[in-house]
């Protein structure tokens, strides 16, 4: 039996970084293109009473929720909704949670609930053993007030309590993060609570479904296509209610970042697993026990989506400035999830600045192009 040493000198995973992740986050427009993308589909969801069911898959620092959740309510301003999100990281559940007051004070009638659960439980909110169950931490809080401050201060509040819920232990099998006990928060305004009780979760009823299903980056773009398909993509596919659409959003690597990488690295392939490969597999798999479920375009052709490093166009033209390139290389190795360790070695020498500022300079600034599908479930 391992004793845990080996998977405690993996280096950490690329979106465990916080340095790494927060600078990406900030310094490109990543977030914003995604939530472009998620608003594409608004029009076409129909949500069927009492509530409209959005599931996040992993809210990062929460930009792609709360922008997601603006358009929603520009939409559907008088609907209930209920909002899962997954977050393992407890720093990403605090940025997260620090958006949601204004969304409370626009919306009054939505439910928002945070879990670290796996994409095969968090879903329905309900753990895949007894133990599990049995273990399972599980928190209402009805927000007292009517202002966003309000919400504010009192979510805050919940912070200790996160902290300790939200432990992870690393996984002795892939070194990978996993949560210590399942925990569910469960926010939402005491004053509409009466309104709302119907559409609350409750401890152990397991039967949520989503008319929108939110999928960015949800897996390491070097793991297999059926670890993809099984783990991630198949559970959240079966999640949907009727008319539900889950977005789906990974890198290509087909753009200047990826130059960078091949620079420093001439052999480095992380991604291997393209959208139509991932569709191949997984709508056979869907097929056998959902097949309602479709994908809505050609399954061979995914959207193609651009998005970029903020840097003015002087900064390139006259002088690349070191934080510039700083923050460049930052984007091209957070993309292509090059871990820590390769990371260093290769910041030892200048290699690193010279490729970075020779592809900044050919193409006048630096992009990334996204790639996204949707998967639909047909109305009954």
């Amino acid at each position: 039996m391992s004793d845990g040493t080996d998977a405690a000198k993996r280096p950490f995973r690329f979106f465990d970084n916080r340095e790494k992740y927060l600078m990406f986050v900030t310094t490109c427009g990543e977030k914003w293109a995604v939530a472009e993308q998620v608003g594409a589909e608004i029009a076409d969801i129909v949500p069927q009473p009492p509530a409209l069911h959005l599931f996040d898959a992993g809210t990062g620092d929460g930009t792609v929720l709360a922008s997601s959740l603006r358009r929603l309510h520009e939409a559907f301003p008088n609907v209930p909704f209920v909002v899962v999100g997954k977050e393992i990281s407890v720093e990403d559940l605090r940025l997260t949670l620090e958006k949601l007051p204004d969304r409370f004070a626009e919306h009054p009638q939505m439910v928002v609930v945070m879990t670290n659960m796996h994409y095969s439980e968090a879903p329905c909110l309900c753990p895949n053993t007894e133990e599990k169950k049995a273990a399972l931490n599980w928190r209402e809080v009805a927000l007292d007030g009517g202002t966003s401050h309000e919400f504010e201060t009192q979510i805050n509040e919940l912070r200790p309590l996160l902290k300790d819920w939200w432990q992870v232990r690393t996984s002795e099998k892939t070194g990978n993060p996993l949560y210590q006990q399942p925990s569910v928060l469960v926010l939402y305004r005491g004053d509409q609570k009466f309104v709302l009780d119907a559409v609350i979760p409750r401890q152990g009823a397991c039967d949520l479904s989503y008319d929108l299903v939110i999928a960015a980056q949800p897996y390491r773009a070097r793991h297999a296509v059926d670890v993809k398909v099984r783990s991630v993509l198949a559970p959240l596919a079966a999640a949907l209610a009727p008319g539900g659409r889950m977005v789906t959003v990974q890198s290509t690597g087909q753009d200047p970042g990826m130059e960078i990488i091949r620079k420093v690295w001439p052999d480095e392939e992380p991604f291997q697993t393209p959208g139509p490969m991932l569709l191949e597999a997984l709508m056979p798999r869907l097929a056998e026990a959902f097949p309602n479920r479709r994908y809505s375009g050609d399954i061979r052709r995914t959207n193609l989506f651009r998005y970029g490093l903020h840097v003015m166009p002087t900064e390139v033209r006259e002088h690349i400035g070191t934080s510039t390139l700083l923050a460049a290389w930052n984007a091209a190795v957070y993309v292509a999830q090059i871990d820590d360790r390769q990371v260093t070695e290769a910041m030892t020498s200048g290699v690193y600045l010279d490729a970075t500022t020779e592809v900044l300079a050919r193409h006048g600034g630096l992009w990334f192009i996204d790639e996204s599908f949707v998967v639909v479930r047909e109305r009954d």
